[in-house]
């Protein structure tokens, strides 16, 4: 669930130098309404989406790709950049209202005893969603989150500080990072993953999505069939006028039967306004010649 480092990317190549800065700049922002953060975050998100060419072709792509309305893509420029501005607030600031939907899910399968695995697309706050999962839930079953480490030491820092917190713990995307999930698992307790963020290569197939072939992870299948652990998707539904987030849960019977990409673009249909259609979700991983047509 590695929110930070995916929209940091996007949205503050120019702050990689400020160092020190960030800290304070984070503190004084988390002291602020979400409904004032969203307010500038939607007018970040614009501002970036006006000046950076790049960024502004791909978003449009992938979400024509998908279909979206033009409500649905500009509505979208707007939630990315929401994405941005509430990070300080979730990581260091007071709690949010949080509400929940579909919890019995999460409850049915901690009595099953098997372990969950928490799939969570770039959709809504995915931040969010973890913390819900910590603050309800993590006293006694905690959640791990696979997460990659950022290669700045001050934002390792900043990123370390800001999530560790009870009930949520973090590994990084490397082999270590999955024995801990599978242990995890077979301790019963619950991991989480982002399963449209392209994995490193090896650790993936070609499936296509929304159309286009892209890298998919096949960890969530392999972490299933090692642990016998329930799956389930889940995100963080941004509440208007910053009245906090919605925390959605469903079951994925059919995931194992069908591509993993076949349910994540249904999730991502009930609600396109709030997907991250930025990301480079159709980036080839680096030792690959081209993706397959």
């Amino acid at each position: 669930m590695d929110a930070f480092f995916t929209l940091f990317l996007i949205f503050f190549p120019y702050f990689l130098n400020l160092n020190g800065l960030m800290f304070p700049l984070f503190r004084l922002l988390a002291r602020l309404h979400l409904r004032v953060l969203h307010a500038l975050g939607a007018v970040l998100g614009w501002g970036v989406f006006a000046v950076s060419p790049s960024y502004r072709r791909r978003l449009l792509d992938h979400a024509l790709l998908a279909g979206c309305t033009p409500a649905q893509w500009r509505s979208a420029v707007g939630h990315a950049g929401r994405m941005v501005a509430e990070l300080p607030r979730l990581w260091m600031g007071s709690p949010v209202h949080i509400e929940w939907e579909g919890e019995a899910h999460i409850e049915a399968a901690l009595q099953r005893g098997k372990g969950i695995i928490f799939l969570t697309p770039h959709l809504g706050s995915f931040e969010v969603t973890a913390q819900a999962y910590a603050q309800r839930f993590g006293a006694g079953q905690p959640m791990t989150v696979l997460f990659r480490p950022a290669r700045k030491p001050w934002l390792q820092k900043l990123v370390a500080s800001s999530r560790q917190r009870p009930g949520l713990l973090t590994v990084p995307t490397n082999l270590s990072g999955v024995k801990g999930m599978l242990k995890a698992l077979q301790a019963g307790q619950s991991v989480g993953l982002l399963p449209d963020q392209v994995p490193p290569l090896g650790q993936g197939d070609w499936q296509p999505f929304f159309g286009r072939m892209a890298y998919t992870m096949t960890l969530p299948m392999r972490l299933a069939q090692h642990s016998g652990a329930t799956v389930l998707s889940a995100w963080g539904e941004r509440l208007p006028q910053g009245r906090g987030f919605r925390v959605h849960v469903l079951p994925l019977p059919d995931w194992d039967s069908q591509p993993l990409n076949a349910a994540m673009e249904a999730l991502i249909r009930t609600c396109s306004e709030q997907y991250l259609w930025g990301y480079a979700r159709y980036k080839t991983p680096r030792s690959e010649q081209q993706a397959p047509t």
